[in-house]
């Protein structure tokens, strides 16, 4: 399904580039150099004239892992396959054949060439996209890191490895031509220098080292200090600079006549994975993992780089998103990296950054490595915004993780505000490292002139944005015993409302006369679970209370009752926020859904479901949009409100039915969509459609593997009622023992044998049984018992007696998989020879190695546990009394060991994780 009953995907909004190095290519039919850009499974063109973003390509089947380009093509490395893409959305060839992902392309005139993870050289014809050429090599002894095709040698590549060592090939008669002197540290680049014979080879180590390929000997040999090599260009302008990059983000200019640093330049947060400057002109582009694409021009009086053009979005995921003004327009976002940006919904070049949280900004401008800044504030947890005093004062507060201060922004000037809000009585403990206070709601008036705050220590504070000064607090000593999770306020400042986690909601006056604290409330209403947050919309004067049983409740602000009462939700909710005319609630919780709630009917209208958790939400004024923001994704989300363009029958749902899987949006630009970034017209609709006919050999059906890799945990796909209650099964069966004895029937039907487990099968093999023993025929009248064919091992003992020759321990685990509590108990009881005496000691020890088998193999990890839980239970004293037994436990205990230690690392980030978003929340 492609979109839901109410919303549809749209675009994203936010995303520019990611590690993989950009790509620059000149455009005859445009006349312009172009910029292409990874953003995971996509990519971007950008013309270098404008920087607008002209062309997006299509969504692969995996990340992307190299981009190259040469006049006619875009070539695409995306898992172990390579496409090939004219104008972005037109697949012309692909080129399968790679084991491994590529991770390094080369166009070389009329061929390709690719390089996997395991050094696999591979040349292709582009034209028929046939193999030409396949030269392995060995990664412990030569493993492919960079790659170049020096000027002017004719079927020659030189390729880097990551022992540093350099080689020359000759593609045409498949030889190594020569064999250069190692440099002791990893090749990271290759870059051809203006002059012929000369090479750049940037190192690991930092050290860049120019290099005559003819007569191996090093022209120049410089060493920068800001770590290693990412990135190398020279200017072809008529100036001698070497441009390189360095993994902290600066970008250093080399004088290769007088080989010194000309200037440095801090161009990124994160390292500079791309770096080119522009044919014959002074112009430099570099782009980062830190979502950003930057132009730089040289034309300062020292002959230095000023930023001419950039391209940027959020460096980590954004934690909160609002629609800002009545327009529609804009989106005002808060990240992970400590900033607040604005996003245009109309054009990506109105886009702006409002700066990063700084306890001092003054200073932080000073810093040089804007990575390390130590006056960063941590990231904003919420924000809210008003338009009434957009142009006179700061009109947007936020609240920062962990912090008792709030800090305002103007969105008017695009900086941070010089306030920072903290009450008197938190003036002079905030910096002691007992104090655990801090600011976990707040709202502004609908004036513009107040912002109220919420702390964690139950007090609510009124202040006055403009000039940050105390007016009013509410309570005495304070508003609640427990955190104030959500504020609002009424229109005609009137009321204050507050809800904390103990259960109340309080109504209070805004103001008291003649006095600085409202001491008691107006009105208590009691929702008997601790509130999660409170989202409110004015001109209805509905509160919008979310709880932690899941539910949510509307509350009347002027009757002060409860009107709507919604369940469904199984997760904690996130964010919640109401559709311009009120007549929808959208929620999102931390089951991966979105709800849309129809207010007046009181019924679930539609709801859908996301890969990764919508961590925030906000709907357009002009309710033609809902924006999202998700986890792991550091872009913004549109999803387009089909009712408005399209007859839509709203019909109730069930809140406990499935939501249907939805695709996240992916980037369009202005060519892709038409001004008002709805659904094109059937022409242009038409025009897709053709060119996913061509896509369809890309969409291919993506069948899981086993184990998506031996570094992960993987859990079995059993029921749980299979294996969970394995070591309460004695009380289970006590539990369910009938009050009377089972009558036994006078006469037993005949039945055939069957196997035992949950699957019925008849057990075939007991009806035919062996006739011959030891080629000799058995006579079926004789009474003599041949002990050779005396077996007392059950069906899972004769599978763990056969492993002990095969040493396959994969017919045991999927027969036990197969079989009830009931019946594994029993097999795992008849192992030991002495009770039952159908066991055997060599069964047993064969048993444990399973267990091994099992953990170090990292499948089944919860299976492998139960069953030795209960193995250990039923036989604890056999395997302490037998020497060979015991001498297994340290094995074992290793391997569990081992396995549960990843497994834990993994819990232990998750809640993390978890906790974080829940402090988000409140």
């Amino acid at each position: 399904m492609n979109s839901s009953h109410l919303f549809q995907p749209n675009r994203a909004l936010g995303y520019v580039s990611n590690h993989i190095p950009a790509n620059v290519r000149y455009i005859d039919q445009r006349r312009e150099n172009v910029v292409i850009t990874c953003v995971g499974r996509s990519f971007h063109v950008y013309g270098c004239n404008s920087f607008r973003l002209i062309r997006t390509g299509r969504i692969h089947p995996a990340d992307i892992t190299a981009i190259a380009a040469d006049g006619f093509l875009t070539y695409v490395a995306s898992g172990n396959q390579i496409y090939g893409w004219r104008s972005s959305v037109e697949l012309r060839k692909t080129y399968r054949g790679h084991e491994q992902p590529v991770h390094l392309l080369l166009p070389f005139a009329k061929h390709l060439i690719s390089i996997d993870a395991s050094s696999l050289l591979k040349i292709w014809i582009v034209a028929t996209q046939e193999l030409y050429l396949e030269i392995p090599f060995a990664n412990d002894k030569f493993e492919i890191s960079a790659i170049v095709h020096p000027a002017s040698y004719k079927n020659k590549i030189l390729l880097g490895s990551a022992q540093g060592g350099l080689q020359l090939w000759n593609l045409k008669s498949c030889k190594l031509v020569h064999n250069f002197a190692s440099f002791d540290s990893k090749v990271l680049q290759l870059e051809q220098a203006p002059a012929i014979d000369v090479i750049a080879v940037g190192l690991h180590s930092g050290k860049i080292v120019l290099l005559n390929i003819q007569y191996e000997e090093v022209v120049v040999e410089v060493q920068q200090d800001w770590g290693p090599v990412t990135a190398i260009s020279f200017r072809t302008d008529g100036t001698s600079i070497m441009a390189t990059g360095s993994s902290n983000g600066q970008v250093v200019f080399w004088d290769l006549e007088e080989r010194t640093i000309v200037s440095t330049l801090m161009a990124h947060d994160d390292s500079v994975t791309g770096l080119h400057f522009l044919p014959n002109e002074p112009l430099l582009v570099t782009s980062s993992p830190d979502n950003s694409l930057k132009m730089w021009i040289f034309d300062l009086t020292d002959g230095g780089a000023r930023l001419l053009r950039f391209r940027e979005g959020h460096s980590a995921p954004p934690t909160c998103i609002r629609y800002h003004g009545a327009s529609g327009r804009n989106i005002v976002s808060s990240g992970e990296d400590s900033s607040l940006r604005i996003f245009s919904t109309v054009a990506e070049t109105l886009n702006c950054s409002l700066g990063k949280a700084s306890y001092n900004r003054k200073a932080s401008k000073k810093q040089k490595k804007k990575s390390e800044d130590p006056f960063r504030m941590p990231p904003i947890g919420y924000f809210t915004t008003e338009v009434t005093r957009d142009k006179e004062w700061d009109s947007i507060a936020a609240l920062h993780q962990g912090l008792v201060q709030v800090t305002t922004w103007s969105y008017d000037k695009r900086r941070m505000g010089d306030l920072h809000l903290v009450p008197d009585a938190f003036q002079n403990k905030q910096h002691r490292k007992d104090f655990t206070v801090m600011a976990t709601c707040l709202c502004l008036s609908h004036c513009g002139n107040f912002v109220t705050i919420g702390y964690s220590s139950g007090h609510v504070e009124r202040f006055n944005i403009q000039s940050g000064i105390h007016r009013a607090s509410y309570g005495s000593p304070s508003a609640h015993k427990d955190y104030v999770r959500g504020l609002s306020s009424d229109n005609l400042n009137q009321l204050i409302v507050t809800g904390a986690a103990d259960g109340l909601l309080k109504f209070w006056s805004f103001k008291q006369p003649q006095s600085t604290v409202v001491k008691a409330p107006i009105d208590t209403l009691d929702l008997h679970e601790p509130i999660t947050l409170m989202r409110t919309h004015r001109e209805s004067a509905i509160i919008c209370a979310a709880l932690d049983d899941f539910t949510v409740v509307l509350v009347d602000l002027d009757t002060r009752v409860i009107v709507r009462r919604f369940e469904g939700h199984r997760g904690t909710l996130v964010d919640a926020c109401f559709s311009p005319d009120s007549r929808w609630l959208i929620t999102t919780a931390q089951d991966c859904t979105v709800k849309v709630w129809d207010i007046p009917s009181s019924y679930l209208i539609d709801h859908f479901r996301v890969s990764h958790m919508c961590t925030s939400l906000t709907m357009s004024p002009t309710g033609d949009f809902l924006a999202t923001a998700h986890v792991d994704y550091r872009g913004i989300n549109l999803w387009a409100n089909k009712s408005l363009f399209t007859n839509v029958q709203l019909r109730g749902l069930k809140p406990e039915s499935e939501a249907p899987l939805l695709d996240l949006p992916t980037a369009k630009c202005d060519e892709q969509q038409d001004g008002t970034g709805f659904p094109l017209d059937s022409a242009k609709r038409m025009e897709l459609d053709e060119l996913e006919d061509a896509f369809d050999e890309i969409n291919l059906e993506y069948n899981s593997p086993p184990q998506l890799s031996s570094e992960l945990i993987t859990m079995s796909s059993v029921a749980t009622s299979r294996w969970q209650n394995l070591l309460n099964l004695d009380i289970i069966k006590k539990r369910n023992r009938p009050r009377q004895a089972l009558k036994k029937p006078k006469s037993a039907p005949f039945f055939l044998p069957t196997v035992a487990g949950l699957d019925f099968e008849f057990d075939l093999n007991a009806a035919t049984g062996d006739k011959t023993t030891d080629n000799k025929p058995i006579d079926e009248g004789s009474r003599i018992i041949d002990l050779k064919q005396v077996d007392h091992l059950t069906p899972f003992g004769k599978l763990l007696n056969e492993a002990i020759v095969t040493e396959q321990f994969d017919k045991p685990i999927d027969y036990l998989k197969k079989l009830g509590p009931s019946m594994i108990e029993y097999e795992v009881r008849n192992l030991t020879p002495f009770n039952s005496g159908s066991g055997s000691l060599p069964v047993m020890g064969m048993f444990l190695r399973m267990i091994i088998h099992m953990f170090e193999q990292r499948k089944e990890f919860e299976l492998a546990q139960s069953y030795l839980s209960l193995f250990l239970k039923l036989h604890g004293r056999t395997i302490v009394e037998n020497k060979q037994l015991s001498e297994l436990l340290p094995d074992v205990e290793e391997a569990q060991k081992t396995g549960w230690s990843v497994l834990e690392d993994k819990l232990l980030y998750g809640l993390g994780v978890v906790s974080n978003l829940r402090n988000f929340s409140s």
